[in-house]
């Protein structure tokens, strides 16, 4: 049985760069046609270009990935998938970046032993990371929001008559429901800018 080679690529977003990847992979020898890439996030591994990948491997296949991150950020996901590929499946997978996770080394028991170890550590620090990417994502979110930074879309510019209208509401010269409809907007809408307007006023 003639083992074909395959490669797998995997970027967060559009925005990053794959070619370190391809690279990698060509240097490898994995065709055009057999090299798959996704560009979505690694938590888990509902990607299309994977799906098709595994639907088209065959026992004795050879799957290379530059690094483990590329396959996954999911701890347990990572461990599953590696056992499908290389178990159920029966391909060899090779990480380039680390060539002790190479399955067509080390076939013995002290061979698999290291590799499963060393596949539990990188699967581990792989989902670390991606947490603590997270985390910082979070926390930059918090301190752009404490310093003013609005995210979404910019709300509507307030009709030229908001004003003197937020003012007669505030007086209480005319009801919620009479101010909204005069701004020509929802309730909801009206009490949620007038929150806005305060706020602004107080600055």
């Amino acid at each position: 049985m003639n083992s074909r080679v395959y490669g797998y690529i995997r970027v967060s977003s559009i925005d990053q760069n794959e070619d370190r990847q391809v690279i990698a992979l060509r240097e490898k020898g994995a065709p055009e046609k057999n090299i798959y890439m996704d560009k979505q996030s690694g938590k888990d591994f509902n990607r299309p270009q994977y799906k098709k990948l595994v639907k088209r491997l065959k026992a004795g296949d050879l799957l290379y990935i530059l690094s483990i991150d590329r396959l996954g950020r999911n701890y347990e996901e990572i461990q599953n998938q590696w056992r499908v590929l290389t178990k159920e499946v029966g391909i060899d997978i090779c990480v380039i970046d680390m060539p002790l996770l190479d399955t067509r080394n080390g076939k013995d028991l002290m061979g698999t032993f290291i590799a499963d170890l060393v596949l539990q550590i990188l699967s581990f620090v792989a989902q670390s990371e991606r947490e603590n990417i997270r985390k910082r994502q979070a926390q930059g979110i918090a301190a752009a929001k404490a310093r003013g930074v609005r995210f979404g879309r910019p709300p509507r510019p307030l009709p030229e008559n908001y004003d003197s209208v937020y003012r007669k509401w505030k007086s209480g010269e005319i009801t919620g429901t009479a101010a909204a409809k005069e701004c020509g907007m929802p309730l909801s809408t009206f009490r949620y800018r007038a929150e806005i307007y305060e706020r602004e006023k107080l600055r």
